[in-house]
């Protein structure tokens, strides 16, 4: 029989072309050809045109003079980013999260491109929702420049878009030859990528104005299928005329998407909600927290600490005997509290009207609250999130809904999404993504101590946990969040011809892996690798046999060991978890044989047979 030994996790996130290709082979299987690498001599799949070009039959556009499409200077290269893998990593920022054992939203810092490639192995199809809030394209708005052609350092050096700190972007203005181009290829790819995270009954949705508005429904329509347009919702966002030297603009855009609109559900919010739902004697009842204003005139949210002001002696009598048989409620608000009473839920929804309230001031107002309004200009409202997220997740509100944003900024979408949670019970979940764009020296924020947005945005889910937690003190939710920061891969570089090595480079070929890096930064970016369910937020406990550290996530889906010299304990103990997956470090083994003999003794343990073991147990 022959011996194995465990295989090498791959070092690249998610090829584009590959997962386009296994969706391809689906459909058109005899379209697929092999031939042979001259590179590596080994057969690789590929696609014969001319088999695919008379599957098509006429329905194929090869030389045509005119024909109908939406291009620009750039994009060939934008697409061909969104295929291409990196070599990069998340790695953990334990210190700079909150409730790390026990949460399941993420918060990770870095370029949202190389983030998003990396979520597509363990996120791909899983998203229920992205929203997100781009650069508007104002003429004064950063955009990223990614590498198209040279090496990343090599680019930014020419282009200049690197400052002394390294942050990769630059101001688009409105005099810049490429203004609509450069704006086009930034968000070519990363919609692109993104696409491939929704799941087939998921949304995403797209805060725009004028500038854009048009580029972004063409690149929608070519990425997302035009069919599966939703609607474009007109947001009001400001009262009043002020100076314009034409028309006042009053409004932006929300533009949404289905993945698949036959299998989406349509947006909805429960009839007449207007407050928080809650359960009471087996039925689902919403607090209607503004109804004074229907009863009893201007005085519409009155609270109860100011009725006496208002109104009599029997008025508050008549309250209080109400609030004993719950049939009112009092809710913590500004040091006070509002009047409540409970409304039974109506079990159809309401659909979304296309012309929608939602003021600027809202926003800031959101973040006054929480004394930060000093940091951003023109933040959305908690609620305007708040009600899209509803009407995506409506029909699956105790499902684990994962919601992804991938343009943070202020972190409004992560507070929405908590917001939201306390009011219904939901079980959502974020992840935020943000560039830590640095912020002015000169600035109420880095006076503040703040010299990132990441700072800021992270402050700013700390403090509404905290305030949604004082405000719902009977909800347990998930108000935590882990931080990763895209990285460099955790290995080491040996791709090196021999004339490159000097004695002390052949070091690295005896631990290939960086040694400013820790047990978890190579479990989760192992966990990414292998493409293993919600990765960054799976739940993990540790434990110790003969001085060296066991890892297990997520029960037994996975079992690691990274120590020196395992004993045979060590996998003993493992191979007793009855481990879905099993990772190890090469350091760990002295030898090649010793891989062998851990491969035998988990397929005997285990019951597995060669595939199962060459499958389940992975070296880095």
């Amino acid at each position: 029989m022959e011996n194995h030994k465990p295989y090498h996790l791959p070092n690249e996130s998610a090829d584009g072309t590959q997962l386009l290709m296994e969706k391809l082979s689906k459909v058109a299987p005899s379209c697929f050809t092999e031939v042979r690498d001259e590179q590596t001599g080994e057969l690789r799949r590929v696609v014969n045109f001319k088999t695919l070009r008379q599957l098509l039959g006429d329905d194929a556009v090869e030389d045509e003079k005119e024909y109908y499409e939406f291009t620009w200077p750039g994009k060939f290269d934008a697409r061909r980013e969104a295929a291409k893998p990196i070599s990069k990593t998340l790695r953990p920022v334990v210190e700079d999260s909150s409730d790390w054992d026990n949460t399941e939203n993420v918060y990770i810092e870095g370029d949202n491109l190389e983030a998003l490639k990396l979520l597509q192995k363990s996120y791909l199809g899983k998203i229920k929702m992205i929203y997100i809030d781009p650069p508007y394209n104002t003429g004064n708005d950063f955009v990223y420049h990614d590498d198209f052609a040279e090496t990343q350092d090599e680019y930014d050096l020419f282009a200049g878009n690197k400052d002394e700190e390294g942050n990769r972007f630059r101001k688009n203005t409105d005099i810049n030859g490429r203004f609509h181009s450069d704006w086009c290829s930034m968000m070519y790819p990363r919609l692109q990528v993104a696409r491939t995270l929704l799941s087939e009954d998921g949304y995403i949705c797209v805060s725009i104005d004028d500038n854009e508005c048009t580029n972004l429904i063409e690149m929608m329509n070519e990425i997302m299928g035009e069919s599966n347009f939703y609607a474009s919702f007109i947001i009001v966002r400001s009262e009043g005329g002020g100076l314009a030297k034409r028309a006042v603009i009053g409004h932006d855009y929300m533009v949404v998407y289905a993945k698949n609109i036959l299998n989406a559900l349509p947006l909805g919010r429960p009839k007449d909600i207007r407050g928080k739902i809650v359960e009471k004697d087996g039925e689902k009842y919403w607090i209607e927290t503004d109804w004074f204003r229907e009863v009893f005139g201007k005085y519409g949210t009155c609270h109860y600490e100011d009725i006496l002001k208002f109104y009599n002696e029997g008025k508050k009598n008549e309250i209080d005997e109400g609030i004993k048989e719950g049939k009112y409620v009092l809710i913590p608000r500004d040091n006070k509290h509002i009047i409540g009473r409970y409304r039974k839920v109506a079990d159809d929804t309401s659909k979304f009207y296309t012309i929608l309230k939602s003021l600027n001031k809202n926003g800031v107002l959101d973040l006054k609250k929480m004394e930060l309004d000093k940091y951003f200009d023109y933040p959305k409202p908690v609620s305007l999130i708040k009600d899209f997220i509803q009407g995506v997740t409506i029909h699956s509100i105790k499902d684990c809904n994962v919601i992804l944003d991938f343009f943070s900024g202020s972190a409004t979408t992560a507070h929405a999404v908590m917001q939201l949670n306390a009011e219904d019970g939901g079980k959502r979940k974020y992840i935020m993504v943000q560039w830590p764009e640095l912020t002015d020296e000169k600035s109420e924020a880095y006076k503040a101590g703040y010299k990132n947005i990441c700072e800021i945005g992270k402050e700013r889910i700390r403090r509404a946990g905290k305030k949604i937690k004082e405000e719902n003190p009977d909800w347990n939710g998930d108000t935590g969040f882990r931080v990763f920061r895209v990285d460099d891969s955790n290995k080491v570089e040996v791709a090196r011809s021999p004339r490159d090595l000097n004695q002390g480079d052949l070091d690295l070929f005896l631990d290939n892996i960086k040694p400013d890096r820790n047990d978890l930064d190579l479990l989760f970016g192992c966990m990414i690798d292998w493409g293993m369910e919600f990765a960054l937020s799976q739940p993990m406990a540790t434990e110790e046999v003969d001085g060296c550290k066991i890892y297990s996530v997520n029960g037994n889906d996975l079992v690691a060991c990274f120590a020196e010299s395992i004993t045979e304990r060590v996998i003993e103990r493992m191979a007793e978890m009855e481990p879905v997956r099993v990772l190890f470090r090469d350091s760990c083994f002295g030898r090649d044989d010793e891989k062998i003999n851990v491969f035998e003794k988990f397929k005997q343990a285990l019951e597995w047979n060669d595939d199962q073991a060459i499958n389940n147990i992975r070296v880095i």
